[in-house]
């Protein structure tokens, strides 16, 4: 009887000891399926996360997909056969998934919707991103105070670029732009010379910078014969770095004349070196770091069966339902504040802006 009983309070120590989170933790898989490796930030945004899971003690299973939508199916496909307990996707085409994640789904997977929404399907659990429609009020709001706009300064030519129209996200940055800059369009204060507005004039597929660069030409050769832009509004950074290409091509930035206010996102460091140059005028920082630990904490919480922190649970329907989602706060970067934002905070070491 004592060795019955000892084995007894052994064996349920042992499973006091098993909770989901510790079980989850030893060695589960965690598929993390990232774009592309052409936009620097996913890099980032992929070894956060592949850090910050192993740090907690998964196994992270990190994929790029070359921007190519049935590379990034095969790999979510492959996370699903080898076990993986939960998906964490930053999708090339948020509306491509809906067959994967309904076989994920049938197999009791959770899935992490990651900075970018996944659209059209009820398998999405939570959803972990920034501020998207701040990141835009920031853009826009950048635009108008480096213009003056706000002191009666004007009225000056602006030139308005969308990111990818199969990316959520960019409605989200380019409406929340237009809440700053539209009334001063209404008003005169801004004119834009193309007459080229909404997303679906003004989209940049695949967030791509060649294709930014040869619209900007043709909006130059069309609309600017004698005049000069003033402003461009730029949803992120890779679309300015092709906008600056064209603009340094007819002779922007040299001389006396002049680069337009130029926004950008993700403060990736050829254009923070730009924004020290004087190029670029601003970048929105994004700091991956902390998208991971809050993507992570999800992870824990789900495995844990305790309740997931969000602090939104109206803005993103995805059109089968709203996802809950965490929001972090978006920053500001200039020349003035680089150095403190992006330097003493550690995410880049001041050698690598040289």
């Amino acid at each position: 009887m004592v060795l019955l009983r000892t084995l007894l309070t052994g064996a349920a120590l042992s499973l006091a000891l098993a909770t989901p989170a510790a079980l989850a933790a030893d060695k589960a898989t965690i598929g993390v399926a990232m774009p592309d490796k052409t936009v620097a930030r996913w890099i980032d945004d992929g070894n956060n996360m592949k850090k910050q899971l192993e740090a907690k003690g998964y196994v992270a299973d990190l994929q790029y997909a070359d921007d190519d939508i049935p590379t990034q199916v095969s790999q979510i496909e492959n996370m699903v056969t080898k076990g993986a307990k939960v998906l964490i996707v930053a999708p090339i085409d948020g509306t491509t998934l809906s067959d994967i994640l309904a076989q994920a789904h049938e197999k009791g997977l959770k899935v992490i919707a990651y900075d970018r929404l996944i659209r059209d399907t009820p398998n999405v659990d939570y959803y972990a991103t920034f501020d998207n429609f701040q990141v835009g009020v920031i853009q826009g709001t950048s635009i108008a105070d480096a213009l003056g706009l706000k002191d009666g300064k004007g009225p000056f030519n602006i030139e308005l670029f969308g990111g990818s129209p199969d990316d959520n996200n960019a409605f989200f940055f380019y409406n929340g732009a237009m809440s700053v800059l539209q009334p001063y369009v209404d008003s005169g204060k801004l004119v834009v010379a193309s007459g080229q507005t909404g997303m679906d004039k003004v989209g940049t597929p695949r967030w791509d910078a060649a294709t930014a660069q040869s619209r900007m030409d043709n909006l130059l050769s069309a609309y600017y014969s004698g005049k000069k832009v003033d402003a461009v509004l730029a949803p992120n950074d890779v679309i300015a770095r092709g906008i600056i290409s064209s603009l340094k091509g007819v002779g922007y930035g040299s001389g006396d004349q002049k680069m337009p206010v130029i926004s950008g996102q993700d403060a990736e460091v050829p254009s923070v070196k730009s924004i020290i140059a004087g190029d670029q005028t601003s970048t929105v920082f994004k700091d991956t770091r902390d998208l991971a630990k809050v993507t992570v904490d999800m992870v824990d919480a789900m495995a844990a069966g305790s309740e997931v922190k969000v602090n939104d649970t109206k803005s993103y329907n995805n059109g089968q339902k709203v996802i809950p989602a965490y929001l972090l706060k978006p920053v500001l970067v200039t020349k003035d504040n680089y150095q403190k934002v992006l330097v003493d905070s550690g995410y880049y070491k001041a050698d690598q802006l040289k």
